[in-house]
């Protein structure tokens, strides 16, 4: 057990996560909460923000039931970069102050239908610490890492074909998710001995499309493997980012989708790529990753 076991009897950690109508970021953050109290032997639970169960207040619910003299909750946000989720959605959904005022809704007054209007208050006496995004961690280079050795095994090339890397990320309106992915990025080039780039799926650039033909104009590659700097599989990385790189035919998934927030406009200028595209998976459960949650919440006891 990594954690102090004094702070396991009266203490005990949300896994924060947005919430998907797809089943796969649940089956990816289960086996997160079961990796993370395999590895603390603290009590642990997941809260998501909206859609999925339990909530952030239903996730209080349950460890007031499993601990006894529940004295502290540490809310680990489980999202790479900082954002109006991390900074805005998640501090009011656990009765906390915002740290920054809402750009959607300056004034606070949400929509009746709002999920932070409709969202059920959290009944806990005891302290609430919330901790910040995962953040451009260098251990994140060694999951990118194991993520493009695992696609080259796939690859119908030989081992001597040329290959260029793109790391694809989100983006969004303010610069958090920019500054993270430009970050990341460069610690990765700094790393890396092939052509790279990185690319975002939208609200910013460079668009995934404007990366890739900027790359394979500027280098002589064969292959792309274009590695998605996501938590779980869902929309995004099952439909969006292949429908981009032109996986997808178009009548399977359309241009834009709403997320009762926003709506998502994605670039579809044609990637101009003829070699071969690898595509792995995200981050999912993996162990490098427990391994961050754990150091962490460790920070901070």
């Amino acid at each position: 057990m990594d954690t102090n076991s004094k702070l396991s009897n009266n203490a005990a950690v949300i896994l924060v996560s947005h919430g998907s109508t797809l089943p796969y970021a649940e089956e990816v953050f289960t086996e997160i909460k079961e990796k993370f109290i395999k590895k603390t032997g603290i009590a642990t639970e997941i809260g998501y923000m909206k859609v999925s169960e339990p909530t952030i207040a239903g996730a209080v619910e349950i460890l007031k039931d499993e601990v006894d003299d529940l004295k502290k909750i540490i809310a680990l946000p489980v999202f790479l970069a900082p954002g109006i989720h991390t900074n805005i959605d998640i501090p009011q959904l656990l009765g906390l102050e915002p740290l920054e005022v809402d750009p959607r809704c300056p004034d606070g007054n949400y929509p009746e239908e709002h999920y932070l209007s409709i969202a059920r208050d959290v009944d806990f006496d005891g302290e609430i610490e919330l901790l910040g995004s995962i953040g451009p961690r260098d251990e994140l280079l060694d999951i990118i890492n194991k993520r493009i050795g695992e696609a080259l095994s796939d690859s119908k090339l030989d081992d001597d074909a040329k290959t260029g890397i793109l790391l694809v990320t989100h983006g969004s309106r303010l610069n958090y998710n920019k500054e993270f992915a430009t970050e990341l990025y460069a610690k990765f080039e700094k790393a890396c001995d092939l052509p790279s780039s990185f690319g975002f799926m939208e609200l910013c650039g460079p668009s995934i499309p404007e990366s890739i033909n900027k790359l394979v104009d500027d280098t002589d590659i064969d292959r792309l493997v274009v590695i998605p700097v996501f938590i779980a599989p869902g929309m995004h990385t099952t439909h969006d980012i292949p429908h981009i790189l032109g996986f997808l035919e178009e009548h399977e998934h359309s241009h834009s989708h709403g997320h009762g927030d926003h709506d998502h406009e994605h670039d579809l200028t044609p990637v101009d790529f003829d070699g071969e595209i690898l595509y792995p998976e995200p981050i999912k459960a993996d162990d490098i990753l427990i391994d961050i949650l754990v150091d962490m919440v460790n920070e901070k006891l």
